[in-house]
């Protein structure tokens, strides 16, 4: 890269000096023989590296440093947490001096000087130092660069729903704060992404965001994924192993399928919760936790409490600031700026042309019900753009049903048998007969039934077992 270089020294031969070296390496340099003109030139040309002697005229070179460093801004402007070595800051300063002690090298470094260079010293050297803080800087400037691509995905689109910007609203409001959020919505509603722009609006954006599906693991694998292990817990613990938790300190942890946590673990998780300390397993030290959660559920926690599979005191934990994002089918005004949005990013599927959708596509669009939400609208908008050999998506692209899936045809009167039910038996057994309809309907098949429920496959599983439902078709007797 070819840079912009500021020499600040009072001393013109070293002045001279230090401009034909720089120039000598290709870059462009920029002198100034005093403090106040040296901070002129910073403001007015921002240079990427400064050469700064410490006797000056006007201002010292320490006093410049510190002017520097106090209105530079940060490589993650976003952080608002004190950096535990100097912050990246633009431009890199280099402090050249003749007065060179131990006490004042410490004295610039933690001023944020990027180096010390003690006089006389020679060509080589300073090309050295040069080369090493302009390496930083190209550096610095690719993650932040990288930063602002990995983010692109996640951003919410805006939305003109009121309902959804009311939400959005009041995730920003509560991001700044270390409290717990918890987001509620159906599957595909966008509740990761929420979490990770609460993660970006917070002062802890510059650590990491670190998501775990409670409903992937089982019990005994969760308490390993969330807190780790000591070496020799169990059999193939041959090293220490740090659990998400640790991995998230100082950032985020987003607990996904939070309603589908087995009891034993919401017990371990209320204690995180409330001392922020846990213990690895197979550990006897406690370790404390400086991590922000955020929980997210597509089940009603209020049904899974009453039912006893969800504890009551840690929904309180969790639901410090609750969000509920509306599903698609409700915000069908934000259909047009979702469309775009996915129709805009073809490289995720490794297509360089732009699409658009013709107005028989877009209308089968907007009749269909989406009972996957968002998440089933950007697969089906990506197959479409597969599939498509041309620049414009019509209806055959996108492969919806013609019409919804038909709706379940339980009785609803009622029976002797629960006519004085109390309420939460009649929903018990409204339920009970629902699942084993679509299971009937769709011949015993697990998978296509809670597709069709709008359930997890592992929920269904569980259901199954805790209403004791047959899973198979029953027999049919022979003569």
């Amino acid at each position: 890269m070819r840079a912009k270089i500021l020499v600040v020294d009072d001393d013109p031969d070293i002045l001279l000096s230090l401009q034909n070296r720089v120039s000598f390496m290709g870059h462009e340099p920029l002198t100034a023989t005093n403090g106040k003109e040296a901070l002129r030139l910073i403001r007015e040309e921002e240079p990427d590296l400064v050469l700064l002697d410490l006797k000056i005229p006007d201002l010292t070179g320490l006093e410049v440093l510190q002017q520097i460093s106090t209105t530079s801004i940060p490589s993650d402007p976003r952080s608002e947490e004190t950096p535990q070595t100097p912050p990246y800051t633009t431009p890199l300063t280099v402090i050249l001096t003749a007065y060179g002690t131990i006490e004042l090298a410490v004295q610039a470094m933690q001023l944020g000087a990027f180096d010390f260079v003690p006089k006389p010293f020679t060509a080589d050297h300073l090309t050295v130092v040069i080369n090493k803080a302009l390496a930083t800087i190209a550096i610095h400037r690719h993650v932040d660069t990288l930063r602002k691509e990995v983010d692109k995905p996640f951003e919410p689109i805006v939305s003109t729903n009121m309902r959804m910007s009311e939400q959005l609203a009041v995730a920003k409001q509560a991001a700044p704060s270390g409290i717990t959020v918890l987001l509620l919505g159906e599957t595909g509603t966008g509740k990761e992404v929420v979490a990770r722009a609460i993660h970006r609006w917070s002062p802890r954006s510059a650590k990491p965001f670190i998501a775990v599906n409670c409903a992937a693991f089982p019990e005994h694998l969760l308490e390993n994924e969330l807190f780790g292990h000591e070496k020799g817990a169990f059999t193939g613990a041959i090293k220490r192993e740090p659990g998400k938790i640790e991995i998230a300190e100082g950032g985020t942890l987003f607990l996904d399928e939070i309603g589908d946590m087995p009891l034993t673990m919401q017990s371990h998780l209320l204690r995180v919760l409330q001392d922020r300390t846990f213990y690895r397993v197979g550990g006897t030290q406690e370790v404390r936790a400086d991590v922000r959660f955020v929980a997210a559920t597509n089940k009603d926690l209020q049904q899974a409490i009453r039912q006893g599979t969800f504890r009551e005191d840690l929904y309180f934990r969790l639901a410090v600031i609750t969000i509920a994002l509306p599903p698609l089918r409700q915000r069908m005004e934000d259909l047009p700026a979702l469309v775009e949005h996915f129709l805009n990013r073809p490289n995720n599927v490794g297509l360089c042309k732009r699409m658009t959708l013709d107005d028989q596509a877009f209308q089968a669009l907007q009749g269909y019900p989406w009972p996957g939400n968002v998440r089933e609208l950007e697969n089906v908008l990506t197959r479409a753009m597969v599939l498509c050999l041309d620049n414009r998506i019509s209806p055959e692209h996108l492969s919806l049903p013609a019409s919804p899936p038909p709706a379940l045809s339980v009785d609803l009167e009622p029976t002797p048998d629960i006519l004085f039910f109390s309420y939460h038996k009649c929903m018990d057994a409204y339920s009970q007969k629902l699942i084993e309809t679509a299971l009937r309907r769709n011949e015993w098949n697990q998978t296509k039934t809670a597709a069709e429920l709008g359930l997890q496959r592992t929920y269904l599983t569980k259901l199954l077992r805790q209403k004791q439902i047959s899973c198979k078709p029953p027999t049919i007797p022979s003569d």
